[in-house]
């Protein structure tokens, strides 16, 4: 018989040999998605306000949103939860954050179901969904949904993007980043190794042109094959970074401050049909330590500044629709803007992490807690007001224009009341949905609807299971019939939400809903009640006048929480945050690191030295004239940087702008540079050469949290510089000798460091039982 005889392949049955293989059970089989099946943009925008986009009553330019919205629908009473991790974590499953592990930041690993800072297991993703149906599945943008000792390159990379069904990845794992120098940016499961960004890089560019990509280069190899693409912004969340061009554009259109822009805004969202012609603007917040001012009582300083801000924020949400725009016009020139859906949403509401006052440096004055009006911070922040939005400011806006993007709800970002979790949602498919009469949906929706919505209505077939574990049932509902029928009733009637002890319950178109006081016990919260059909902005509390309708919510949310893993709740002790994992010990342990090695990662770096003394001992043979970075931590934002000049030995410390700096005569080769840390949060600083104590610095801010925010970086200084006017002379600043390695030796804890706290902590919280 010939060796190309026919017969020699035939198999079993008889057949010629193609159909053999594909009947073999160990043939892996290829997915395919259903006939005609739309391609799929979801584009989740970070910490924007109901308000925000001119299609639900701003000011700013939205083009793009707008032509998505005519050509689809807009939703006037979706929610999402009310921080952020959260929200992805309910997107990417349909179900409720809590029970998908994801109840607050992905920056706690307490030990609790619902507070696990990843994803389940057993539970597929949106991406997994739609890649097992035949898709094409694509990132961009901010993850945050990965525990923090998982992000550097030796974590276990199970929770990133990758491993949760996506095909390609570019963007960053963390919550928030630098607009204008990234600190860490990945490319699949691979860091992206830049020293230094363009004069001109802006983040959401960077973004939209590997978008732009990944849809080109996907549909020329395989046109018929449709993508998924999860565009999670970076912006518009802090820092408040835009570019010039586009602040300059709306100088001076926030002059007349929040209370006029508010007004408005209601107004054009009563023309535009987004709110019924007798909603009710609730007065100004009045809540303690979430008050807002009125515009007129402020300072002439303070009318001066504040407006940078709010222009600064107009510019990167118009940043994130020309985003949008760039993706529009892709799909148009490739034929494939009318069969794709389009959602456009918000992670929760605008954020009032700016305080009263705003800021220039986040990480000094920003946060989760609320301050009064600061003085100081006005003045600071005045002198640098042309640097507002660039790259050597980290900027939030005062919590007023917070209050305004939210229009007209109450409140904020991580509040339970409307204005932390109301948000704008626009869902377009042009091949379904031709403009219609009913453009606004007023039926109630979550962000848990979403991916029950795409598996319904491209007609997918849901994933059962993931790596052999049965999958728990979603939580949301299709919201197929709502967008095709307005007169359709909401299958969404119950919802519960919980943020930093914050509770709410809507059942039946009733809320109630608590604003929880940090380390005071949960029995004195006092439950407020809203008829949402006739009281949509929550102005009329029914509490004294229903008191059995109370009662039946609140055992309702309670029964929710256990069902949910809400439960323990956060009595703002920060439990959650100071117990960790076992094992992380071996990150504290003295680390060499060898020039040449790529940034060390900020979680990992941060073991060696937070809440504790350490020393720095450079591997060097200096000689005269040698000169550069030995080591540098952090970047603009914040951190502490060692280098040689002109035979000086320099330690310079950055707290978000404050600028402390030391240098003495290098007169041998054995430097130390000792960091104690006494307590108080802050370290005493030694420059040590042969054994003697040449300079110190006393009193210094002790870094904790996210700071510094740059990894460790062995001779040079990269990306965002830990000091602009080195920066601007020098560059990176390379050392020019042999230099080998640094040793970091971590040293004793400070009395007060948070793994010294845990049993003060625990205290409290069961004192508030």
């Amino acid at each position: 018989m010939s060796d190309r005889d026919p017969s020699a392949y035939r198999g079993f049955q008889g057949e010629v040999g193609p159909t053999f293989a594909s009947s073999s059970p160990w043939w892996p089989q290829r997915p395919t998605a259903p006939e005609g099946a739309p391609n799929v943009i979801v584009m989740l925008v970070d910490d924007m306000g109901f308000s925000d986009l001119a299609c639900y009553g701003s000011e700013i330019p939205t083009p793009h949103a707008d032509a998505t919205a005519e050509r689809g629908i807009r939703f006037a009473n979706f929610h999402s939860t009310p921080m952020c991790s959260p929200t992805r974590a309910a997107l990417m499953t349909g179900r409720n954050a809590h029970a998908a592990g994801v109840g607050f930041v992905a920056h706690v690993d307490p030990g609790f179901p619902g507070y696990a800072s990843e994803l389940p297991a057993n539970q597929p993703t949106m991406a997994e969904t739609l890649r097992d149906n035949g898709y094409s599945t694509f990132m961009v943008g901010k993850w945050h949904l990965c525990k923090e000792q998982d992000m550097s390159e030796a974590g276990s990379r199970h929770s990133w993007p990758l491993q949760r069904g996506f095909d390609q990845f570019y963007g960053f794992l963390e919550a928030l980043t630098n607009f204008h120098q990234p600190h860490r940016l990945y490319e699949g499961n691979t860091v992206v190794d830049t020293d230094q960004f363009d004069d001109d890089y802006y983040l959401t560019d960077d973004l939209t042109d590997r978008a732009v990509r990944m849809i080109r280069e996907t549909k020329t190899a395989n046109p018929d094959k449709p993508f998924f693409l999860y565009y999670s912004h970076g912006a518009v969340h802090a820092p408040l970074h835009a570019k010039a061009d586009d602040i300059a554009r709306h100088r001076g259109n926030y002059d007349d401050g929040w209370d006029a822009l508010r007004a408005r805004r209601f107004e054009r969202q009563k023309e535009l049909g987004i709110v019924g012609e007798d909603t009710v603007l609730p007065p100004r917040n009045s809540e303690p330590g979430e008050d807002v001012r009125a515009w007129e009582s402020l300072s002439d300083d303070e009318k001066a500044l504040y407006p940078r801000y709010m222009e600064v924020y107009a510019a990167m949400v118009e940043s994130v629709d020309q985003s949008l725009g760039r993706l529009r016009e892709t799909l148009a020139e490739l034929g494939e803007l009318d069969n794709t859906i389009i959602v456009l949403t918000s992670d929760n509401g605008a954020s009032r992490e700016g305080k009263a006052s705003g800021t220039t440096a986040y990480f000094r004055d920003g946060g989760s807690q609320t301050r009064d009006v600061d003085a100081k911070v006005i003045a600071e922040s005045l002198e640098r007001i042309d640097e507002i939005g660039g790259p050597t400011t980290w900027p939030h806006y005062p919590r007023g224009w917070a209050m305004a993007c939210n229009t007209p709800f109450r409140l904020y970002k991580v509040s339970t009341v409307a204005g932390g979790h109301q948000v704008p949602m626009i869902v377009s498919w042009p091949q379904r949905l031709a403009p219609r009469a009913e453009p606004v949906r007023w039926q109630y929706s979550h962000v848990t609807d979403l991916l029950p919505t795409l598996i319904d209505w491209i007609g997918l077939a849901p994933v059962p299971d993931r790596h052999g574990l049965a999958a728990d049932p979603m939580h949301g509902v299709s919201l197929r019939s709502v967008i095709e029928d307005p007169e359709t009733p909401s299958e969404h009637t119950r919802q519960h939400y919980e943020c930093m002890g914050n509770r709410a319950i809507f059942d039946g178109g009733w809320e109630a809903l608590t604003i929880h006081t940090a380390k005071t016990p949960f029995a004195q919260d006092n439950w407020q009640l809203y008829d949402l059909a006739a009281d949509p902005t929550q102005t009329n509390d029914l509490a004294a006048a229903e008191p059995e309708r109370l009662e039946q919510l609140v055992r309702l949310w309670e029964q929710e929480a256990w069902d949910n893993q809400v439960y323990p709740l956060d009595e703002g002790a920060r439990v959650k945050y100071l117990y960790r994992p076992d094992g992380e010990e071996v990150y504290s342990e003295p680390l060499s690191i060898r020039r040449g090695t790529p940034t060390l990662e900020r979680w990992r770096s941060a073991r060696l030295i937070a809440g504790r003394s350490f020393r720095i001992v450079p591997d060097w043979d200096p000689r005269p004239g040698d000169e550069g970075v030995l080591v540098a931590h952090g970047g603009q934002e914040s951190g502490y940087l060692v280098y040689v000049e002109n035979d000086l030995i320099h330690f310079v410390h950055n707290n978000c702008g404050e600028m402390r700096k030391v240098a003495t005569r290098l007169e041998g080769r054995d430097v130390v540079i000792d960091v104690n840390a006494p307590g108080g949060g802050v370290w005493n600083v030694a420059l040590v050469v042969d054994g003697i104590v040449r300079d110190c610095l006393q009193g210094v801010r002790q870094f904790a949290g996210f700071l510094p925010f740059n990894g460790i970086d062995v001779g040079k200084d990269t990306r965002s510089p830990v000091d602009w006017e080195l920066s601007r002379r020098k560059g990176t600043f390379p050392f020019t000798g042999a230099l080998h390695a640094v040793r970091y030796e971590p040293g004793e804890l400070a009395p007060d460091a948070p793994a010294n706290r845990l049993d003060e902590a625990v205290a409290i919280g069961l004192a508030l039982e």
